[in-house]
């Protein structure tokens, strides 16, 4: 792509405010470069196999002298050969650690924007609350009920690393409990992954290099803390070449996520809205190309169905080209309307790489003719915890306490926190 039509990828990285045009004048430079390299290579070796055939020849015929000198040529063209091998290893790699750099292109339905304010709303739903008189926020509620203790979090570990207690924690398993079976009951296969990752893992679903300073970096082993189970559960299939009724692969997991936020401040960090390590779910799906469009709008459509599972005020996003991850070709973001903090909280983005991460993980799949062509993955949060959790008390807070949703209760085993 980048030699077909190097400004057309510019272009369209231009959408997600990236200047690609440096990148890929390196990458271009250093492309030529090992091509030539290549091409000098082949012909030594070339050289080589017919001065070996000489050699031969010239034994056969008692011609010591001359077998021996082109013995000799053979030695300075295998010597050439392989300074040649090492500066070809060299541009490859220095190639590839340049085209790492560059974001995933993103899709035409993607819309322009610089930030937040440009997401396209495509969709709202839910009712309106009515909340009592004096109504809390979240963290004021949870230190009422005494069901988180974001003191406590900071004694044991730090800011942003809450202690759910009694209701507070049944509630979260609830919650992790509830998430999975809706998905494993449109299809997804339940996995429980590590929440540690080797560095060929974050590379390939690109968090590294992109990600790198806000990932919890354990040093000695050399893995990375989790920033979300799409890591390990995407990375199950690096390496992997899938038969065609193989595809598609629909997968669940819970893990905890732990992410370093650097930078974060103010109301954006207050209580459960920005933490260091929360609980999530996670769907992932491996589909073929054609298919991945129709697959992105059935995960969308399942968050959705569990969002209005639990009566909460809702809508979603497409966002925009300056709002889109690293990684992604397209992404839709669900929020939750924090009743008491009058704002509206992400819980959820949903998102086609298409073969972004493909190519990374050299994930691929054999068609009906045999040949190998390169998988879409897709995954989405469903649903992170922590905002739905700040929604849901905000949201059914009454002065009796927090009416659980039915739907819940199942798993609470309890209808009240009071």
């Amino acid at each position: 792509m980048l030699r077909e039509d190097p400004q057309g990828v510019i272009t369209k990285l231009a959408k997600k405010h990236f200047d690609a045009k440096p990148v890929v004048d390196a990458v271009l430079a250093l492309d030529t470069r090992r091509r030539a390299l290549q091409t000098e290579s082949d012909g030594i070796l070339s050289q080589q196999k017919a001065k070996a055939a000489e050699i031969g020849n010239f034994m056969k015929q008692g011609l010591k002298a001359e077998a021996e000198a082109a013995k000799a040529e053979v030695a300075r063209m295998k010597a050439r050969s392989g300074e040649l091998l090492a500066q070809l290893d060299a541009a490859e790699k220095e190639m590839m650690d340049q085209i790492v750099l560059l974001p995933n292109i993103p899709c035409d339905l993607v819309p322009e924007g610089t930030g937040a304010a440009d997401n396209l709303v495509v969709k709202m739903g839910g009712p309106e609350y009515n909340l009592p008189e004096g109504a809390l926020p979240h963290w004021e509620l949870a230190k009422k009920y005494d069901i988180i203790d974001f003191d406590l979090g900071v004694k044991l570990t730090g800011a942003g690393f809450p202690v759910y207690k009694g209701k507070g924690a049944k509630l979260q398993r609830a919650l992790i409990n509830f998430f999975l079976d809706c998905n494993t009951q449109d299809g997804y296969l339940e996995v429980e992954p590590p929440v540690m990752v080797n560095k060929d893992s974050g590379f390939g679903t690109g968090q590294l290099p992109d990600k790198e300073g806000q990932m919890y970096h354990a040093t000695l082993d050399d893995f990375y803390m989790v920033p979300t189970a799409e890591v390990p559960v995407t990375n199950i299939f690096r390496d992997v070449i899938l038969q065609e009724n193989e595809v598609p692969q629909k997968m669940t997991a819970y893990t905890p996520c732990f992410r370093r936020e650097a930078g974060s401040y103010g109301k954006d960090v207050r209580g459960l809205n920005r933490l260091h390590q929360f609980d999530k779910v996670e769907i992932v799906r491996v589909e073929k190309p054609e298919n991945s469009y129709a697959a992105l709008d059935d995960m969308v459509a399942h968050v959705e169905s569990i969002v209005n599972k639990l009566g909460l005020k809702y809508r979603i996003l497409r966002l925009c080209g300056g709002d889109m991850s690293f990684t992604s070709a397209i992404t839709y973001d669900f929020e939750l309307w924090s009743a008491a903090q009058e704002r509206w909280l992400e819980i959820s983005s949903v998102s086609n790489f298409e073969t972004y991460q493909a190519n990374r993980l050299h994930l691929r799949y054999r068609d009906s003719e045999g040949k190998t062509q390169l998988c879409h993955t897709l995954n989405g949060s469903s649903l992170a915890l922590p905002r739905v959790v700040a929604a849901l008390l905000e949201a059914f807070q009454t002065p009796e306490g927090i009416v659980i949703p039915e739907v819940l209760r199942p798993y609470t085993g309890f209808d009240k926190i009071d």
